[in-house]
């Protein structure tokens, strides 16, 4: 049989030219700050006082690059900030989800208290001095730990597994259970392969926060620099050069070897960005299901 196609009448046409044109101004207005903030980074930094840069450097330079790698300790910051990103986010996502599937379980009668105590610890908090106290008698404070098990527990991420995990059918854990399975070999084996989707978008969650994290290292381990972060590191230069109104380098060739506050904040955002913007694609299909199906709390 051959498909007819439907004839578009003048309000379909008018509906996809006006999605159209809202579609590519959305584009527009979210590479835009992006592409300028690139042009920036690779512009030179007495140019750039100027303004009018918007898509391409005016003068090209690599300086600002070269002042934000060559800065001291920002190749143990980077090593570090990786190290925390991998782990923090692998251990995370273990703890979440074995929390999830616990208080997802019908049967647990204490479901509903844990998930309003959980829902209450997203509101309420001891402060920051008190944690800071907690945290130094615990012996999290000057290691590389306070980076990573403070972090293990989240409630939205944990509630967002929760729910997404209630919507899986019952059937298949009954199912397990008559063949002999215990709830590990449920949780592992049929559960954790249905939940790629929510877990893409959880890993998502806890790697950007890991990774754009600074202020733990400035509070708790600002006397280690063997455990600084690549976001302390740049956040010093950032303000090292702001206070100074821009920095000289004399050890390079060019016109001008000047930087400026306004490029260094551009290299190191697009230095800082490039890990997340690679690894985005990878979980983008997961992440959008995700999103989709575990975002309503219960």
């Amino acid at each position: 049989m051959k498909k007819t196609k439907m004839k578009k009448g003048p309000a379909d046409i008018a509906f996809v030219i006006c999605n159209t044109i809202i579609l590519a101004a959305f584009v527009v207005i979210t590479l835009y700050p992006v592409l300028n903030t690139v042009a920036l980074s690779f512009n030179d930094g007495i140019d750039a006082v100027r303004g009018g840069i918007h898509l391409i450097p005016r003068i090209f330079t690599t300086q600002n690059y070269r002042t934000v790698f060559n800065k001291n300790n920002i190749i143990t910051g980077a090593y570090i900030s990786v190290a925390r990103t991998v782990i923090g986010t692998i251990l995370a996502l273990a703890a979440n989800s074995l929390l999830a599937y616990v208080v997802s379980r019908k049967r647990f009668i204490f479901r509903s208290q844990l998930s309003l105590f959980w829902v209450i610890t997203m509101y309420v908090n001891g402060g920051m001095i008190p944690t800071l106290i907690l945290y130094r008698n615990l012996g999290l404070t000057n290691s590389f730990w306070v980076y990573v098990i403070p972090g293990m527990i989240g409630a939205f991420n944990m509630l967002v597994m929760r729910t997404y995990m209630e919507g899986l059918p019952d059937g298949l854990e009954e199912s397990a259970q008559i063949d002999g399975a215990g709830p590990f070999t449920i949780f592992v084996r049929i559960i954790s392969p249905l939940c790629k989707p929510v877990y893409a978008t959880v890993a998502l969650f806890v790697a950007v926060g890991q990774w754009n994290s600074w202020f733990d290292a400035m509070l708790y381990n600002r006397m280690s620099p063997e455990y600084t972060t690549l976001q302390y590191e740049l956040m010093k230069l950032l303000s090292s050069v702001m206070q100074q109104g821009g920095s000289a380098n004399p050890g390079t060739t060019g016109a001008s070897t000047a930087v400026t506050p306004v490029t260094v904040r551009a290299a190191a955002t697009v230095a800082t960005m490039l890990p997340i913007i690679c690894l985005y694609p990878f979980l983008q299909r997961y992440f959008v299901t995700g999103m989709t199906i575990g975002s309503v709390k219960e």
